[in-house]
């Protein structure tokens, strides 16, 4: 054997054994830090994770992880501030930040929850994480230049809450969580930001901007694997979806809708007619 060359360089570590996605994503939704589950998810590389999309994972217990503040109340007892005010204006911020870690949350969920779907449902509601992941990122060292960090409001769990109704079928996941909750999200964006911009925050509503344009892609990521459900199981969506809503107890959608914004997600003229006819009644 030849004697080693003190000089030669150290050699570095190989990338280690291959990590597999569902799993991370299972781990990561357990993280009870929202900064360290954004970081974490952020920095995670896809390309080097496998994807076995037919096993079964085990629920560890509750979920997901997060941390003692914010206090969670039923909505009804959230104040509504005036957004004229430094400490409304951070309560809005704050109110949206908690929506971005649900998000994270729900994207998460979705990929190690479910079993037997194609490689490119995973994917794509990883993506949907990682984008959820930025706009948390984003809102929240916008509420720290507001002088508040992330638990220093109450909250309410309106989206996990649904979470927790459709863990058991992933149809009616897709279709209350990202058609029914997210999508309310691209009606109530534009009124939002008009807010912010009436009182100067420029840099919240460009935040707004970035938000709204990857929502669309999501809620359209709802849709498109919705759709793949029923035409699999031989289903009408329109129909489908008011039955799903009414067993599940889904929230009733109110107008204005963002008729732009959801079409641009894929909502069919059909269903908004169906939208705008329900909520006429």
């Amino acid at each position: 054997m030849y004697p080693s060359d003190p000089n030669a360089p150290t050699p570095m570590p190989g990338p280690g054994p291959a990590k597999a996605l569902r799993a991370e994503c299972l781990r990561l939704l357990q993280i009870t830090s929202p900064d360290d589950k954004a970081a974490q998810v952020r920095g995670l590389d896809s390309a080097r994770c496998t994807l076995d999309t037919t096993e079964s994972l085990i629920e560890p217990g509750p979920l997901p992880g997060r941390p003692e503040r914010p206090v969670l109340v039923h909505p009804s007892q959230l104040k509504t501030r005036a957004v004229g005010t430094l400490e409304g204006r951070a309560g809005l911020i704050h109110a949206l930040t908690h929506i971005e870690a649900n998000a994270i949350n729900l994207a998460l969920d979705i990929v190690w929850r479910f079993t037997d779907m194609p490689a490119d449902f995973y994917r794509d509601w990883w993506r949907v994480a990682q984008e959820e992941a930025l706009h948390f990122e984003l809102l929240n060292a916008h509420l720290k230049r507001l002088g508040h960090a992330y638990g220093d409001f109450p909250a309410h769990d309106g989206l996990w809450d649904m979470a927790e109704r459709t863990k058991d079928d992933l149809l009616a996941r897709l279709a209350l969580v990202p058609r029914t909750l997210e999508a309310r999200g691209l009606d109530a964006t534009p009124a939002v930001r008009k807010r912010l911009v009436s009182v100067g925050d420029q840099g919240a509503a460009k935040i707004l901007d970035i938000i709204l344009r990857d929502e669309i892609g999501h809620v359209a990521m709802g849709n498109r694997w919705y759709r793949y459900l029923c035409e699999a199981r031989r289903l009408d969506p329109i129909g489908t979806y008011a039955a799903l809503a009414k067993r599940h107890q889904a929230p009733t959608l109110k107008a204005p809708f963002n008729l732009v914004a959801r079409r641009a997600a894929g909502f069919t003229e059909a269903e908004l007619s169906n939208l705008q006819a329900i909520t006429a009644d």
